[in-house]
């Protein structure tokens, strides 16, 4: 991304700009049109693979790969690799949204419907758009970032109210004492609120809410033919 420096050059260049965007989207769009309901789990990429978040991340996406449910994650290692292995080793789709970043940000190979993204807001979009379940296991400022955003999302009534479930009561605990003492209290926020999102240690728990919340709003995936 070019900031203004004095010069009209990122003037000129906006138009190709807009081209380079439409395209992630285009692209995006016609690989995950086809994957069916899916839920989107987001974490650190620094979680070690002998962690407790790893293995619940991978346990919760692969139960959720048997029921042909797709797995989306942001593609890289920590919590989104754990989340792929799950989906892959499951048989079922194991999309990664990956974008390319200094550091930190590598391609993991459990994906079977691997897209690359130049730009943050266009991967944001995907998460999303073809998401009926949110899973944030502990993170750090993307995975804050997307909590937030979606939660936003659901707020104001731009989406549906799909399950977002927040993974560790301990990590979360912090941030959710803040939320009431200082969001709910200064009436920032409306007193439901504070509902639109589901707390838990349990893995299984995870899984059933987002299958209760499929079966009662009748969303229907479609099988996947995807081998690990």
């Amino acid at each position: 991304m070019n900031h203004f420096n004095g010069s009209a050059d990122f003037i000129r260049e906006d138009p190709w700009r807009i081209f380079r965007i439409m395209a992630e989207f285009v692209e995006s769009f016609e690989v995950l049109s086809h994957t069916g309901a899916a839920v989107t789990i987001f974490g650190s990429a620094r979680v070690g693979r002998s962690t407790p978040e790893y293995r619940i991340a991978e346990q919760v996406a692969r139960e959720l790969a048997r029921h042909n449910l797709a797995i989306i994650t942001g593609g890289g290692p920590g919590i989104m690799e754990a989340a792929n292995r799950g989906a892959a080793r499951a048989k079922g789709k194991s999309v990664g949204l990956n974008i390319v970043l200094p550091t930190e940000q590598k391609g993991n190979r459990y994906t079977n419907v691997p897209l690359q993204f130049h730009y943050f807001f266009s991967r944001k979009v995907c998460f999303v758009k073809y998401s009926v379940g949110f899973v944030f296991m502990p993170g750090g400022f993307g995975t804050l970032d997307e909590f937030f955003e979606v939660l936003t999302l659901v707020q104001t009534l731009r989406i549906p109210h799909f399950p977002m479930i927040l993974v560790g009561k301990k990590f979360w605990s912090g941030l959710l004492e803040w939320m009431e003492s200082e969001l709910l209290r200064r009436k920032y926020i409306s007193p439901g609120d504070p509902q639109l999102f589901k707390v838990t240690d349990d893995p299984q728990e995870v899984v059933s809410t987002i299958l209760e919340y499929q079966r009662t709003v009748g969303v229907t995936p479609i099988v996947s033919s995807c081998v690990a």
